[in-house]
């Protein structure tokens, strides 16, 4: 068995793309490996958020992943910030990084733009305590998005250059770039990614409403031939529908499309809808089920588990670097 980890921010809603990206991942994952999965709290205080509510959207979080199939029996889940090896680690590690490597992070770049007035110490160290995350569990694969691969590079410089100075400690993890999740586009602006902090209009959110989902599926972009069919260049906004038929309805597009051929956008619209709220509704089901009592005995429990690992890890940092009396 492989050990993996992966971990995501309590920001925004999870939206079809997460789904079929980082969640059906990490479902398929915990059924033949080593699996460590968090909640990523440190790392989503280094953008604007609202302290609090905070708990309640790792708590909604937590559900959503449950809901959809994540298993406890089967991989572990907690909180990041609960596990305080997390960032004991990353200090370290914080003493052999450049500080030129932090500043060439694209991450770091972008959302210094865009949060200007949120520009912090935490978000140009961001790089060093996803490295801690990762590291801390003797992760071999890292489940990420194409926007991530740059951190586990870093994560592995870092990995070679502690093993180089203080001995041959952590493993060096390869990154398992998720496919399906990177094809789903924004609903009123094909060319942009859905985002969990897309407007209201250009994500379908897992929990939205059956009449949410038809009105936002009904008003994507498109263009004015009303003819099904693929075409990546000319043809984005219905490619992009097309590919959220072929995910969620376990069909090649051809097939799509000639199910379709002469039938208008209207009634692709309406069958995708459809679709959507068939496939949606076990997981809002089975959210309302779970209780928050559920959820923190679910975070406890593998709390428990977490810091185990990290511990013993830590246990064999801080003697190669000659910490422990």
């Amino acid at each position: 068995m492989k050990k993996i980890f992966s971990g995501i921010r309590p920001t925004g809603n999870i939206h079809i793309g997460n789904y079929l990206g980082a969640i059906n991942q990490w479902i398929e994952l915990q059924k033949t490996e080593d699996c460590v999965f968090c909640i990523a709290d440190w790392h989503a205080i280094t953008t604007p958020y609202e302290e609090k509510n905070l708990r309640n959207i790792i708590f909604d979080l937590t559900a959503t992943y449950l809901a959809s199939g994540l298993d406890p029996e089967k991989c572990i889940l907690f909180v990041q910030s609960k596990v305080k090896q997390h960032t004991e680690l990353a200090w370290l590690l914080g003493t052999i990084t450049p500080l030129g490597e932090l500043q060439r992070m694209t991450q770091f770049k972008d959302k210094s733009q865009k949060h200007k007035e949120y520009i912090n110490a935490g978000l140009l160290n961001y790089p060093i305590l996803m490295a801690a995350d990762i590291l801390l569990y003797n992760t071999e694969i890292v489940p990420v998005g194409k926007d991530q691969v740059q951190h586990v590079e870093i994560t592995r410089n870092i990995a070679q250059k502690f093993n180089n100075k203080y001995g041959e400690t952590f493993k060096i993890p390869e990154p398992l770039i998720s496919k399906e999740g990177a094809k789903i586009m924004s609903l009123q602006d094909p060319e942009k990614k859905m985002s969990k902090t897309d407007d209201s209009k250009g994500s379908i959110n897992i929990f939205d409403t059956e009449d949410e989902i038809k009105k936002k599926i009904m008003g994507a972009t498109t263009d004015s031939d009303s003819i099904v069919k693929y075409d990546e260049i000319n043809k984005k906004g219905i490619s992009n529908l097309l590919n959220i038929y072929s995910l969620f309805g376990n069909k090649d597009i051809k097939s799509i499309e000639e199910e379709f051929e002469g039938k208008g956008y209207g009634e692709f619209k309406t069958s995708l809808s459809n679709l959507l709220i068939e496939k949606l509704k076990p997981i809002k089901e089975k959210r309302e089920k779970i209780s928050n009592e559920d959820i923190e005995k679910i975070l406890n429990e593998g709390f428990l588990k977490a810091e185990e690992r990290a511990e013993n890890m830590m246990k064999e940092v801080r003697k190669k670097m000659g910490l422990t009396l």
